[in-house]
């Protein structure tokens, strides 16, 4: 080609350049046209959060639905082979059986009682704290550093803690009160009645409420000042601004609040395993000890199952409450 005119040179020339930029063009046209697929489609998110829900599915939902199978069935784990059959002529047998059991409605009822006391007291004391602690101008990053504390303990070692406590015999609540000369022998805590599930209470009050004075504090922060400020022109009183400006707008953040409290209390085994273990006498039971003791002890795994399932109902129900309660408060859209 070295004869070729200069013209025909630069014609191939354009020519290979123009196919070249065609191909390109051609290429990046199915990229976009891919990627865009992706985007418009909305499975490029999904391929991102894939691993996570991956192992999501492993720990977590794979068990939930193997027990919600299990509690269908007699399964003992000291005889598989013979009772781990699914039978639909007797599936709700385990439910039969708990709805028949007194034990069962006696942890129902302490449960309950539990979660009264314990989320409306902690989140009096919180509401209490928040507010004081809001009104401090100085230390205040230090008192909130101080109050949170509480919550770097396990609930493994506050069961410990407070079991020592509220011991017969080296207690430090008695060795205490005896000194004062408030009373004149031990008392056994967490033995009598009701003092067992009082202590239980003390104890799981004192580890939650940091987290709900943290919330409470948060969202009194952040209220408009303009409000107060309107207020205190018009001359209303202390009582008055809390009632009417305070409480309603803290509405959402004590919802919030609520919710967390009442998920982490409904998990509390490990305070009322270490102090009591739900007796003596299931005074103390709650279901969440009472299907422990059922799979752990007695190796009744179906039984103990259709317990757990019972509770998680009970918990799902309280919290969409909780949640119907957040979106009608218009934080949550």
């Amino acid at each position: 080609m070295s004869g070729a005119p200069a013209h025909w040179s630069f014609r191939m020339a354009s020519t290979e350049h123009t196919t070249a930029a065609a191909a390109a063009a051609k290429v990046t046209g199915k990229d976009e046209e891919s990627s865009s697929f992706y985007r418009n489609q909305g499975i490029f998110p999904f391929l991102l959060i894939a691993p996570s829900l991956i192992v999501i599915a492993m720990v977590i939902l794979y068990p939930v639905i193997y027990s919600v199978y299990v509690s269908f069935t007699p399964f003992h784990l000291l005889r598989p082979e013979q009772t781990f059959v699914f039978e639909w002529s007797t599936m709700f047998r385990n439910y039969v059986k708990l709805a028949q059991d007194n034990v069962f409605w006696r942890s129902v009822l302490n449960t309950v009682i539990f979660l009264a006391v314990t989320v409306n007291l902690s989140f009096v004391i919180a509401l209490a704290l928040s507010q004081l602690m809001a009104r401090v101008t100085r230390g205040q990053s230090v008192m909130r550093t101080l109050l949170m504390i509480p919550m770097m303990f396990a609930p493994v070692l506050v069961g410990f803690q407070f079991a020592w406590f509220f011991n017969a015999t080296v207690g430090l609540v008695n060795n205490a009160a005896m000194s004062l000369g408030l009373m004149s022998q031990p008392k056994a805590w967490l033995v009598d009645q009701p003092t067992g599930m009082i202590s239980i209470m003390i104890a799981t009050i004192w580890m939650n409420i940091p987290m709900m004075t943290i919330i409470l504090l948060a969202g009194t922060l952040s209220l408009p000042r303009e409000i107060y400020e309107a207020a205190e022109v018009d001359g209303a009183p202390a009582w008055q601004k809390f009632k009417h400006i305070t409480m309603p707008l803290l509405r959402p953040f004590t919802l919030i609040a609520l919710t967390v409290l009442s998920l982490d209390v409904a998990r509390a085994y490990d305070v009322v395993r270490i102090m009591t273990g739900g007796g003596p006498a299931h005074r103390t039971e709650m279901i969440w000890t009472n299907a422990g003791r059922l799979a752990i002890r007695n190796s009744q795994f179906g039984l103990a199952s259709a317990m757990s399932m019972i509770g998680v109902i009970l918990g799902v129900l309280f919290t969409l409450y909780l949640f119907k309660q957040l979106i009608n408060s218009r934080i949550v859209y």
